[in-house]
């Protein structure tokens, strides 16, 4: 397969999904991207990004069998003496209640939850992390330290415009922490990134995670960022290396004298956010949005729980010219809920909608005035996307324009 990858300049639309080459991926606190942007949208010579032919091919997986390997699986980690076998992440939203829930009521699986705070708890999103406790299920809840979190997050902002990095580092690296810590051997995501933008590729043929350079770290902190600032640079704003080890990729040899498993349950079960939905208000009194769709997109239950999480899709939309509606859009049209007209339409519509329904609460936690907002926002809108007309931004490059 020709793979055209690394484009940056040359703007490429997927011709089945709305899915754009621009799109970036993750948040790795490294020196060749401090900023902790990889680009990861490839095509391949027929102009179809990874992700539209990963979704191909899965209609050619045997599932049945795939199950059988996932039960072969718990089996082997399954506990007789009643301790939890099993860590599950999440915030509480359709994805994590949906493998908690399967994993107990038709696995006779005992998780445990885990969930790294959100910035800011909005009203739905904090009622619908207390009912995923309420469903049956022990949570460990870990807020980080204030202080430290609101600079890491202000600092991301205004060096990356990537207020999520912090939020998004602390919480990758939580499960496994709290895995070793608990003496849970096995870790089961209900998310994967090949079923969203990059296909099979990043890890591998299969979508399981389990790679231990995902989660551990070398001793060694000579190459580490957070905010766009290197570790050693951090006592500046008055952050120690101690505040940081929430925060920090635990140690290669730890992880694996631990022989720590995690995957994540796509690979072994046929699903998506559409169906991921309705199980969970079926069956576990999941709450939508209250507004009726989320800022940015057109979808009602994804990402509910942090005031901060409109700003990151906006942020999204800034730099790299697609946002969250071309996200959940694109992830609609491979599951065949929507055809790719529908989809353009609905990017047109809502994509890079301003967060302005708690804008101001955004403002407050960042502790920066509104101009400079403004300010941060503009400096990074790649010149390669983005004109100014008659003081107006305008896209230069839009999946509806081609």
């Amino acid at each position: 397969m020709n793979i055209l990858s690394n484009v940056t300049n040359k703007v490429i639309f997927c011709k089945k999904c709305v899915e754009s080459n621009q799109r970036f991926m993750g948040s790795i606190p490294h020196k060749d991207q401090p900023g902790g942007f990889k680009e990861t949208a490839s095509f391949d010579k027929n102009g179809v990004c990874n992700s539209c032919n990963y979704f191909e091919n899965k209609k050619k997986i045997n599932w049945d069998e795939r199950e059988k390997e996932l039960i072969d699986i718990l089996e082997k980690y399954k506990r007789k003496d009643g301790y939890y076998d099993v860590l599950v992440p999440g915030s509480g939203g359709k994805d994590s209640r949906f493998v908690s829930h399967i994993l107990k009521s038709k696995y006779n699986m005992n998780p445990l939850t885990c969930t790294w705070s959100p910035h800011l708890y909005t009203d739905i999103g904090w009622k619908n992390f207390r009912s995923w406790s309420e469903m049956g299920h022990d949570n460990v809840l870990f807020t980080p330290n204030g202080l430290v979190h609101r600079k890491l997050t202000q600092l991301a902002f205004l060096n990356l415009l990537h207020p999520f990095q912090p939020f998004v580092i602390g919480q990758h690296n939580l499960a496994p922490r709290i895995a070793i810590e608990k003496k849970i051997k096995l870790v089961i995501y209900g998310d994967s990134y090949a079923e969203r933008a990059v296909g099979g590729n990043v890890y591998g043929q299969q979508t399981n995670t389990n790679n231990r350079a995902l989660f551990s770290i070398k001793k060694s902190d000579e190459e580490i960022y957070f905010g766009g600032c290197h570790i050693s640079k951090l006592n500046e704003y008055g952050i120690t290396k101690k505040d940081l080890q929430p925060y920090l990729p635990l140690d290669e040899e730890v992880v694996d004298d631990f022989k720590l498993n995690v995957l994540v349950l796509p690979h072994y079960i046929n699903y998506n956010p559409q169906t991921n939905f309705y199980y969970a208000k079926n069956f576990t009194n999941f709450l939508v949005n209250p507004d009726g769709r989320s800022e940015g997109t057109y979808t009602k239950y994804s990402s509910l729980d942090d005031k901060i999480d409109s700003l990151h899709y906006y942020t999204w939309f800034i730099k790299t010219g697609r946002g969250r509606a071309t996200e959940d859009a694109a992830i609609e049209v491979r599951n065949g809920i929507i055809n790719r007209d529908e989809a353009v339409a609905l990017v047109k519509k809502y994509d890079g909608e301003f967060p302005k329904k708690y804008f101001k609460d955004i403002l407050e936690y960042l502790d920066i005035s509104e101009s400079l907002f403004f300010e941060t926002i503009d400096k990074f809108r790649p010149q390669h996307l983005w004109s100014k007309i008659n003081n107006e931004w305008f896209l230069k490059e839009a999946v509806w324009k081609k």
